[in-house]
């Protein structure tokens, strides 16, 4: 294993960025079909030439766009453009409007219409109008249209989940994590566009989530709600590891919660924003700490026990974005050590030293889970994007 480096460095950071690049570029670039391929081994063997989830496409134009900024490389800019084609010719369903979930080369395997999705949709669009893409900027406009009709509950102040292909059927189930992803949306199509319309709807979403809603739930962010927006808090309780939607509190998703409502800081003083961010972080910390083998466990139940134990690598991530923004804005130390800890512990078991990228999960102990270092839906966006954070706040990069 490599001498461990300054993690507050900008070198550091930018350099973590590239080696993230480096893996997946140019071998994720998907030419027979379009797009990108989605699932790779360790080595960065791709398992899967045929799968493409909406999440990887997405995420992938977010990383290039940034990268091409970031790193200076205008080839991915082009890199970005590949995805933005596939999203917009094959991912849009033609017949009804919206975005499939799941492709299987260029027909749709599952034509379900999920807000986490489109949630990822304006992200990527966003991005891609940042990097300069032509059209991206009209598609954010045209995104929203969309999220407006099919998607937004006015009476509820919130995203709805899950809707059929034809939009005729909506599932009761409502969901905290889409609404999340669709703050974050919402501030980078506000940083690409200027339009206070999508910073109004961020501060909307983080204020009915991080302060209504917890307050139905010991104070912080719950995961599940019935149809009413009521908690749910049965959700899942037999499936603890589902992919997107486990059961009980996330403290990877409370400190992701941290980061945004920071960000929504730097365009909105209100006096809720720091008080609300500072105890999500501080529950996260303080609930799911391993003390025995260092690191965060992924999930705990409303009776404070831990669901699971394993170690997310994507929980890492937002939480160090979290401590570095907190410890520029209070001026604290202490979230330093909280920065410093963690990137130590991530840099000794989940940081791939031999090939690069982040391990997805490890037991608690330290081992990890798979050798399938990005299944669909990964592309290692959390630590990338961490990194993007983070060099933002200490004022690196725009």
């Amino acid at each position: 294993m490599k001498p461990a480096p300054d993690f507050r460095s900008k070198d550091f950071l930018i350099a973590h960025m590239r080696e993230i690049m480096d893996f997946y570029h140019p071998i994720c670039l998907n030419t027979r079909d379009g797009g990108y391929f989605n699932e790779y081994r360790d080595d960065g063997f791709v398992t899967d030439a045929t799968t493409q989830h909406i999440v990887s496409t997405t995420r992938f134009i977010f990383n290039f766009s940034i990268a091409a900024d970031v790193l200076g490389r205008h080839d991915y800019i082009e890199a970005a453009a590949h995805g933005v084609r596939y999203l917009d010719e094959v991912h849009r369903d033609p017949r009804h409007g919206g975005y499939f979930w799941v492709m299987s080369g260029r027909e749709p395997a599952d034509a379900t219409k999920h807000c986490y999705g489109h949630a990822f949709v304006l992200l990527a669009y966003a991005s891609a109008a940042k990097a300069g893409i032509a059209g991206a900027k009209e598609m954010i406009a045209e995104t929203w249209d969309l999220l407006e009709r099919r998607f937004w509950e006015p009476a509820r102040q919130l995203y709805r989940d899950e809707i059929s292909r034809d939009w005729s059927v909506v599932s009761p189930y409502r969901g905290q994590n889409a609404n999340m992803h669709m703050t974050e949306a919402m501030l980078a199509a506000y940083e690409a566009t200027g339009e206070t319309r999508y910073l109004d709807r961020a501060e909307t979403l983080a204020r009915r989530i991080c302060v209504e809603l917890a307050g139905q739930a010991q104070g912080v962010v719950w995961e599940h709600y019935h149809e009413d927006w009521s908690v749910d808090w049965d959700y899942n309780k037999d499936d603890p590891k589902h992919l997107f939607r486990p059961y009980g509190y996330l403290p990877g998703h409370m400190t992701e919660w941290t980061k945004l409502l920071l960000i929504l800081e730097r365009y909105r003083q209100r006096d809720w924003l720091l008080p609300t961010a500072v105890t999500l972080y501080e529950t996260a910390l303080a609930r799911s700490a391993d003390l025995e083998f260092g690191g965060m466990h992924y999930s705990y139940g409303p009776d404070g026990r831990l669901y699971d134990l394993d170690k997310y690598h994507w929980t890492h991530c937002e939480t160090v974005a979290a401590a570095a923004g907190l410890a520029m804005r209070t001026g604290q130390e202490r979230y330093w050590q909280d920065y410093d800890r963690l990137w130590g512990y991530s840099w000794r078991h989940l940081i791939d030293h031999q090939y690069g990228c982040w391990f997805r999960i490890l037991s608690p102990d330290g081992v990890k889970r798979s050798d399938i270092k990005s299944p669909p839906g990964k592309t290692d966006y959390h630590p990338f994007g961490a990194c993007w954070e983070i060099l933002r706040v200490l004022g690196e990069v725009k």
